[in-house]
């Protein structure tokens, strides 16, 4: 649908020699105390990278510019990880090549897979489940259960849920004539979203709320007969905030360090005025790598990893990530338009408005546009659940950029 005519090679050779440069850099930063292994790691994720971007110009006829954009995008975080904390930067080169892996490997699933639309009640029962896990195993952090523990392995399973959701909303529009004609069928979906946002209040997560809410009003906007109840949702929505600022004292806090954080510098609002300070002290091209100081922000590599690009790299980097993610976000939206599929148009839309809202979040969090939610940025921040399910969501996308057999799927 997008290969022909256009040429990859010149992107993803500006790709590896970008990483080469990044990794001597790291190399003369390091030069006293980097190991062979972590070097051998690096060169082999570079070759992945490079080979990956290869191997899928020649297996699909889809849009492979997402993939280059995300791997671009997870260079710059690894570059900053590792500069940050080098043994979470060897895990996040782990993390990064796994999601590689996942990426090709939901691919060809995805294609082999051949009644998706058809699966409506088995995206919302293994949804269930997984809520039902966080809620009985999970562990409190930052206020909030979303993590899970088993057999040393942690992962969030709301990010697996986030993609379920996705195929759920998708199933129900695909299917839209079939519910319309069952008893309540027009408010089945509508039903479902309550009661996921439901047990995101009792995880008190709200910044999944916040993401789940955007994405179910975005499709259902542009997909639902009934713009009353559209409004409806909208409404429920404003309260929903008002009521989670109301019952949770941490959401509480976060709205005031939003406010005026500078009251607060020395507790509360160290995290954010620290964020600014940082931001502000790299200027345009930054204070060069290694020689900023991005440690003076607790949970740097994770919510903050955008205010330490900045510092280091410079606001013209910083800028540079935003317009990748409005790239990626802008050929999703294209993709979704080109797809004839129903089904996988609805799904590329909403991954696209996914990868959107998540990256809006943060980007908007740090730079104290909208209250911090601890959101992560997708393919940028240290994490292993947010890289893996992130590749698996790009898997997908990649399927819906394809030309795909109305009939067969």
């Amino acid at each position: 649908m997008f290969s022909k005519g256009i040429n990859y090679k010149v992107p993803r050779n500006l790709l590896f020699i970008f990483e080469m440069i990044a990794l001597f850099l790291m190399f003369m930063y390091y030069k006293n105390s980097l190991d062979r292994s972590t070097i051998i790691y690096g060169l082999s994720l570079i070759f992945i990278v490079y080979i990956s971007n290869f191997l899928l110009l020649k297996i699909t006829t889809g849009d492979n510019y997402i993939f280059l954009i995300v791997t671009m995008l997870s260079s710059i975080g690894i570059i900053m990880i590792y500069r940050i904390n080098p043994q979470q930067g060897f895990k996040q080169i782990v993390w990064i090549g796994l999601g590689i892996v996942l990426f090709f490997a939901t691919y060809f699933m995805i294609k082999k897979i051949k009644s998706l639309k058809s699966w409506f009640i088995y995206y919302f029962f293994a949804s269930i489940a997984l809520f039902g896990m966080t809620l009985l195993l999970g562990e409190r952090f930052k206020g909030a259960i979303n993590w899970i523990s088993i057999g040393g392995i942690t992962f969030q399973p709301t990010e697996v849920i986030k993609i379920l959701t996705i195929f759920l909303i998708a199933s129900y529009y695909a299917n839209y004539d079939k519910f319309k004609e069952k008893k309540w069928g027009n408010y089945y979906l509508v039903g479902i979203m309550y009661l996921f946002i439901f047990f995101l209040f009792l995880q008190r997560d709200l910044g999944s709320v916040l993401i789940f809410s955007s994405l179910f009003l975005a499709l259902q906007y542009i997909y639902h007969e009934d713009r009353k109840l559209v409004l409806l949702n909208f409404a429920v929505l404003i309260l929903s905030s008002i009521l989670g600022y109301i019952i949770f004292p941490h959401v509480r806090i976060r709205f005031e360090i939003w406010i005026n954080p500078w009251e607060h510098i020395n507790t509360t609002g160290y995290q954010i005025t620290q964020s600014l300070f940082a931001i502000a002290e790299g200027g345009f091209f930054g204070t060069g790598l290694g020689l900023g100081h991005p440690d003076f922000i607790p949970e740097v590599s994770k919510d903050f990893i955008f205010s330490a690009i900045c510092e280091e790299m410079g606001i013209l980097t910083g800028i540079g990530i935003i317009m990748l993610f409005l790239i990626l976000v802008y050929r999703g939206f294209k993709i979704s338009i080109n797809q004839k599929n129903k089904f996988f148009r609805i799904v590329a839309l909403g991954i696209s408005i996914l990868f959107g809202i998540q990256s809006f979040i943060i980007f908007g969090g740090v730079v104290k546009m909208i209250p911090l939610t601890g959101i992560t940025i997708p393919f940028v921040s240290y994490g292993g659940s947010s890289m893996l399910s992130s590749f698996i969501a790009l898997g997908i996308l990649q399927v819906a950029s394809e030309e795909l057999d109305i009939e067969e799927v």
